[in-house]
């Protein structure tokens, strides 16, 4: 006998819905004392396999890291927590995402990327209203979407504040020998940047970028890659743009080898100092690549070190 019968209950029609497939606006709200501060992003960047990031890796101890973090070990994907801290007088945005503005080459990594703009409108914010732009490094995937595909301003009344060095680098013809990829960076580097000479803020070690924003100079993924400690209220989250790519993979070992590294030894240098210093201080941390929306903090685990990521408050108390 079928149970509705068996409890004298009328049988009920199945109406199956259909999948939706959709997913809500990507962006996370957090206080960081009196800072108000919004993770929006530009949605999900596929590396390829493990050997296209990290070619000196060795695969077996690649995919055993990849394993024990319950990861895939075919695909290497990084997210791009992009991040607004509203300081009550400036309104400063750090790093732009992939963006539209170089057409196909903006895909390079695939069509999940780009959603910057978008979930900054989802999460409130008009990106007319930015004050300043601060990039960590002038990488694709960081200062690309400065302008739209026309080439007109997406920020249209921001300074862009970076340092000189990436500046330099990264719009210099003669540094396009080398890797493939070095002659699209640079051209889209110049590209975005160009439009913003005018109103260029140079970044300095150790020296204000605005009140309550610090830069420090961690160089190696490239030659001006900068870091930045925001602290408000005595409360501190560093955001350190692309000191380490992934959660796993790097904090397990920190000294591997990353693909689109300038000076793969001199980040890997950087990267250890921060990493020790962030496990000691115990200040909260906001990556640019790690699972979204990138916020904890860095423990120690043995002699490497280990991603312990924060509770998501999501009801906007607090």
């Amino acid at each position: 006998m079928a149970l509705p019968a068996l409890l004298g209950l009328p049988a009920l029609a199945s109406a199956a819905a259909p999948p939706l497939g959709t997913q809500a606006p990507a962006w996370y709200r957090f206080r960081i004392g009196s800072f108000e501060a919004t993770v929006v992003s530009d949605g999900h960047l596929p590396l390829g396999k493990p050997s296209d990031g990290f070619p000196t890796a060795p695969p077996q101890e690649m995919s055993q890291v990849l394993q024990d973090a319950f990861l895939p070990s075919e695909l290497v994907v990084l997210e791009q927590n992009v991040l607004v801290v509203n300081t009550g007088s400036q309104l400063v945005l750090f790093d732009t995402g992939m963006g539209e503005s170089m057409g196909d080459a903006s895909r390079m990594f695939g069509p999940t990327t780009g959603r910057m703009a978008a979930n900054l409108r989802a999460a409130g914010i008009d990106p007319a209203r930015i004050d300043m732009v601060v990039l960590t490094h002038a990488h694709c995937d960081h200062c690309w979407g400065l302008v739209d595909a026309q080439g007109a301003k997406v920020f249209p009344n921001a300074q862009v504040a970076l340092h000189e060095a990436d500046l330099n680098f990264w719009t210099d013809d003669a540094n396009k020998r080398g890797p493939a990829f070095m002659e699209v960076f640079i051209e889209g580097a110049r590209r975005n940047l160009n439009p913003y000479r005018d109103r260029m803020v140079m970044l300095r070690d150790e020296q204000p970028v605005l009140p309550g924003i610090i830069a420090l100079h961690t160089p190696g993924h490239t030659v001006g890659h900068t870091t930045f400690a925001i602290t408000s209220g005595g409360q501190t989250v560093v955001n350190w743009g692309d000191l380490a790519h992934h959660h796993a993979i790097m904090l397990r070992h920190p000294g591997w080898e990353f693909a689109y590294d300038t000076d793969a030894a001199q980040s890997a240098r950087s990267r250890t100092r921060m990493l020790d210093r962030l496990a000691t201080d115990r200040h909260a941390v906001l990556s640019y690549h790690f699972p979204w929306p990138g916020l904890g903090n860095i423990a120690r685990q043995g002699n490497a070190f280990a991603w312990v990521a924060a509770p998501m408050n999501v009801t906007g108390v607090g």
